[in-house]
C-alpha cells in the first residue's frame, strides 16, 4: 500500500499539471524539447516543388534598392504571371504606406522651378500616372490569384487606431462565426495595406503569431483569428485556399452538432482537410532546415533572369524577406534563426499535401491516462519485485513510451505526450529508490501512528511535513471544543452484563463511526470517556474554521450512529442516541499532566461550559447544542434555533443556546418558516406575553414533526404565567443540576 501511495502521490503532482491546474514550467520545456527532438529526427529534408520562396535577399536590396519601389513591384507580379506562369502569390509582407514620394518630388519641383517651363502643364497628367507607383502595383494584382498579407495587434494603445490600413473581407462574418463556440483568438486591432491596393484583390491572410511558445519557438501557427466577431484566415491558409481554386471553407467537429472547441478536429477545404487543436491552430510540418524550399531572387524575376524559371510555373510562391537588415527571422525547432516567409511555406506546404500532425481536443486525457497506467505498474514493480528487476520494468516503460510516440508520430501523424511521461516515469523510479533507501526513523513514525489516533489523517501528514508546527508545550488560544455522550448507557449496558463482549464489539463501532465524523472535519480526539468522547479544534494545527468544522462534524456524528442502527437491530442491540455540546472560546493547550503520564489536551472555563452544553441536550431534546460564542463564529449563511438563554451550574454569566441547523439554502422552505415563527415566539416568549408565546408554540407544536422544545416552553409558560418572574427578568433560566 506504500508504494501505491507513492506512486499516487507522485501521479497526482503531475496530473494536477496535465490537466493545467497545477502547469509546471520545466514539465512544459522537457516537453517542448521532446517534441523538437520528433521534429528534427524525422525531417524529410526535402522541399515541396509546388510551393516556391521569392527572396527579398541582400542582392535585390542591392540592385533595386530598399523600400522596393511599387513599380517595381508591379513588374514582379506581371513577370510571375504573365513569364514565369505561378499559379498564385502570397505577400509576408504588408504595404501599410502609399509610395507617393516620387510624387511629391514631382509635385514640389513643377511649382517651384518648372511652372513657366511651357508644355509641362500639359504633359502633368501622363507624368502623374507614370509615377502613381501604388495604381501601377494595384493594376497588376487586380484580376489575379494574390494574397495581401497583414498583422493583427494583440493589445492597441489608448493613442493608437485599433485599425490601420485596410483589410480584405472575413471568411465568415460575425452572424456565421457565433454559430461556434469555439476559443478562437480574438486580437485587438488589425495593421492592414493602403486602401487601393488592398481593394484590387479579395484576398488576405494575417502572418503574426499570437501563440508563440514561451521559449519563442514557433511550433503552432493559427489558421483563424476572430476580430470584431467575423474570422479571418491566415496568409498560409488563405494562399493555399486560392491555390486549390477557392473551395468552400468549413470547421469540422467530432460530433458534428458539437460546436465547441473541445470537439474541434479539422479545418476543410473542400477535399483538403487539416486537422488542427482547440484555438484552429496546426503544428509546423517542418520539411527541414533553412532553405529546404526553393528560394528565386526578386531581383532576378523583376528583371527576367531567373536561371531555373521552370521551378516557377504553376507554383504557390510566397515573398519574404531573409535579407539580415529586415530581421524576418523567427526561432523554430529546426534552427533559432529561421526565415518567418519559409514557416509559411511550411504550412501551405503541409495543407496540400496532408501532412500536418494532430494533437487531439483529448490530449490532457491521454498523457493522464499514460501516467495512472504508469503509476499503477511501477507500483507493482516495486512492491513485488527486486530493485534490479524494478529497473528493467523502468527501463520497458521507458522504451515503449517512446516506441509509441514516434510509431504514432510518423505512421499516423499524431503527436502524444512523451516528455511529461518520461520525466514521470523517473520520478517515480527515484521517489521508490528513496523510499527503499531512506526510510524516515522508527521512532517518528511510530510518534506520528500514535497521533495519527487522535487527529485525522490529513493532518498527520500535514504535521508530518510541517514538524516544526509539532508544539506540546502549553498556549491559550481560541479554539473550539465538542463533547458528546450516549444517553441511558446506564441502562443500556446493565442489557449486557452477562455479555462483556459484545458490549465491547458495541462500543468499538459507535465510537469509531463518531470519531470518522469527528476527524473528517479536522477534529482531535482528546479522550474516551467510557461512552463520551472529548475532541477539540484548532491544535495541534492552526484552523480558523474551528467553530464550524466543530459543528459540522457534531452534526454528522448524529448520522454516523444512525446508519449504525440496522447493522445493530440485526445483533439485537438497542438505537442508540447522543447528546453534542459545543462551545468557542479562549482554551489552554498543550501536554498537560504529570511525571509519570502526560496527555496532549484542553482545558479552561470553554472547556467546562462545553460539557454543560452536552447535558442541555437531554432537557431540550437537541442533539446537538452549541453556544453564543460558536454561532457567532459561523458564517452568516448558517440557521440556527435559539433554544433558550440559561444559566449553567457554576456560572454567574447566563449564556444563549442554539441548536445549529447547517447552511440556509440547505434547509427545506418549510423549516426555514418554521424556524422564523420560533424565533418570533421566543420574543413573545421574552416579552412575557404569554398567551400569545403558548399560541404561537402550541400550533408550531402541531405543524410537521414536532420539536420537543415547543412542550417545554408551553410547559415553562404555564409556571411562569402562574409565578411571573417579575419586570426585571431577562428570559435567563437558571439550571441547578449539570
Amino acid at each position: 500500500m506504500v508504494r501505491l501511495g507513492i506512486s499516487m502521490l507522485v501521479f497526482l503532482v503531475f496530473a494536477l499539471h496535465s490537466g493545467r491546474w497545477l502547469p509546471l514550467r520545466l514539465l512544459d520545456v522537457v516537453e517542448a524539447f521532446t517534441y523538437d527532438a520528433r521534429v528534427v529526427l524525422t525531417l524529410p529534408n526535402s522541399g515541396d516543388p509546388r510551393v516556391v520562396v521569392l527572396d527579398l535577399d541582400e542582392r535585390t536590396l542591392a540592385a533595386e534598392g530598399w523600400p522596393l519601389r511599387r513599380d517595381k513591384m508591379a513588374i514582379l507580379v506581371e513577370q510571375l504571371f504573365e513569364t514565369y506562369g505561378i499559379r498564385a502569390l502570397g505577400f509576408d509582407i504588408v504595404f501599410s504606406e502609399p509610395d507617393d514620394r516620387a510624387m511629391k518630388a514631382w509635385e514640389e519641383l513643377s511649382s517651384a522651378q518648372l511652372n513657366d517651363v511651357p508644355g509641362v502643364a500639359e504633359r502633368d497628367a501622363a507624368i502623374r500616372a507614370q509615377l502613381d507607383y501604388d495604381r501601377q502595383f494595384a493594376e497588376a494584382i487586380r484580376g489575379r490569384p494574390v494574397v495581401m498579407g497583414f498583422f493583427f495587434k494583440q493589445a492597441v494603445a489608448a493613442d493608437e487606431a485599433a485599425v490601420t490600413g485596410s483589410i480584405c473581407a472575413p471568411l465568415l462574418d460575425a452572424g456565421a462565426t457565433r454559430l461556434y463556440a469555439v476559443d478562437f483568438l480574438a486580437p485587438a486591432g488589425a495593421g492592414g495595406n493602403v486602401p487601393a491596393l488592398q481593394a484590387a484583390t479579395p484576398y488576405c491572410g494575417f502572418f503574426d503569431n499570437p501563440i508563440v511558445d514561451d521559449d519563442g519557438a514557433y511550433r503552432r501557427v493559427p489558421l483563424l483569428q476572430q476580430f470584431e466577431g467575423a474570422l479571418y484566415p491566415s496568409l498560409a491558409l488563405a494562399l493555399a485556399r486560392v491555390a486549390l481554386d477557392h473551395p468552400a471553407i468549413a470547421l469540422e467537429f467530432d460530433p458534428p452538432d458539437r460546436r465547441v472547441s473541445m470537439n474541434l478536429e479539422r479545418v476543410r477545404l473542400g477535399a483538403v482537410a487539416t486537422p488542427v487543436d482547440q484555438q484552429v491552430a496546426v503544428y509546423v510540418p517542418y520539411r527541414g532546415d533553412n532553405r529546404t524550399f526553393t528560394y528565386v531572387s526578386v531581383t532576378d524575376v523583376i528583371r527576367g533572369q531567373v536561371v531555373q524559371p521552370e521551378v516557377l510555373k504553376n507554383a504557390v510562391v510566397l515573398m519574404g524577406a531573409t535579407a539580415a537588415g529586415l530581421l524576418d527571422f523567427r526561432s523554430t525547432p529546426v534552427n533559432r534563426v529561421f526565415a518567418g516567409v519559409e514557416v509559411h511555406a511550411n504550412i501551405v506546404s503541409g495543407i496540400l499535401d496532408g501532412s500536418i500532425r494532430q494533437r487531439a481536443p483529448y490530449y490532457s486525457g491521454i498523457e493522464v491516462s499514460l501516467l495512472l497506467l504508469i503509476a499503477l505498474l511501477l507500483a507493482w514493480a516495486f512492491s513485488r519485485l527486486t530493485a534490479a528487476l524494478s529497473a528493467v520494468v523502468v527501463l520497458a516503460v521507458v522504451a515503449a513510451v517512446m516506441g509509441l510516440a514516434f510509431g504514432l508520430w510518423s505512421g499516423a501523424l499524431f503527436i502524444m505526450p512523451l516528455g511529461v511521461p518520461l520525466t514521470f516515469t523517473l520520478v517515480l523510479f527515484m521517489a521508490h529508490l528513496l523510499y527503499g533507501y531512506f526510510i524516515e526513523s522508527r521512532s517518528k513514525r511510530d510518534a506520528l501512528k500514535a497521533f495519527g489516533q487522535y487527529v485525522p489523517p490529513e493532518l498527520v501528514d500535514e504535521l508530518a511535513a510541517k514538524p516544526q508546527a509539532i508544539s506540546m508545550a502549553g498556549k491559550n488560544k481560541e479554539m473550539t471544543v465538542l463533547f458528546s455522550d450516549v444517553r441511558s448507557f446506564t441502562t443500556i449496558s446493565e442489557q449486557f452484563k452477562d455479555r462483556p463482549q459484545e458490549l465491547s464489539e458495541l462500543m468499538n463501532m459507535f465510537l469509531t463511526a463518531l470519531t470518522g465524523a469527528i476527524q473528517k472535519h479536522r477534529g482531535t480526539i482528546d479522550k474516551y470517556m467510557g461512552d463520551a468522547i472529548m475532541a477539540f479544534w484548532g491544535a495541534p494545527l492552526d484552523d480558523p474554521d474551528h467553530a464550524v468544522n466543530a459543528m459540522l462534524a457534531g452534526m454528522e456524528m448524529a448520522q454516523a450512529l444512525r446508519a449504525l442502527d440496522a447493522p445493530f437491530a440485526k445483533r439485537g442491540w438497542p438505537q442508540l442516541q447522543i447528546g453534542v455540546g459545543v462551545n468557542s472560546g479562549m482554551m489552554s493547550v498543550g501536554n498537560m499532566g504529570s511525571q509519570f503520564r502526560a496527555a496532549y489536551t484542553v482545558m479552561g472555563d470553554a472547556v467546562n461550559l462545553g460539557s454543560r452544553l452536552e447535558g442541555l441536550t437531554k432537557e431540550y431534546g437537541a442533539a446537538i447544542i452549541c453556544s453564543e460564542s460558536t454561532r457567532n463564529a459561523a458564517p452568516s449563511d448558517w440557521a440556527f434555533r435559539e433554544l433558550d438563554r440559561v444559566r449553567v451550574k457554576g456560572k454567574r454569566e447566563p449564556v444563549t443556546i442554539y441548536e445549529p441547523m447547517g447552511p440556509k439554502e440547505a434547509l427545506p422552505s418549510e423549516l426555514r418558516q418554521e424556524l422564523a415563527r420560533h424565533r418570533g415566539a421566543m420574543q413573545l416568549y421574552r416579552a412575557q406575553k404569554w398567551d400569545a408565546a403558548e399560541l404561537e408554540f402550541f400550533n408550531l407544536s402541531r405543524t410537521g414533526k414536532a420539536h420537543p422544545v415547543y412542550a417545554l416552553f408551553i410547559e415553562r409558560i404555564m409556571f411562569l404565567r402562574a409565578n411571573p418572574p417579575g419586570k426585571d427578568w431577562d428570559g435567563t433560566f437558571t439550571f441547578d443540576h449539570k
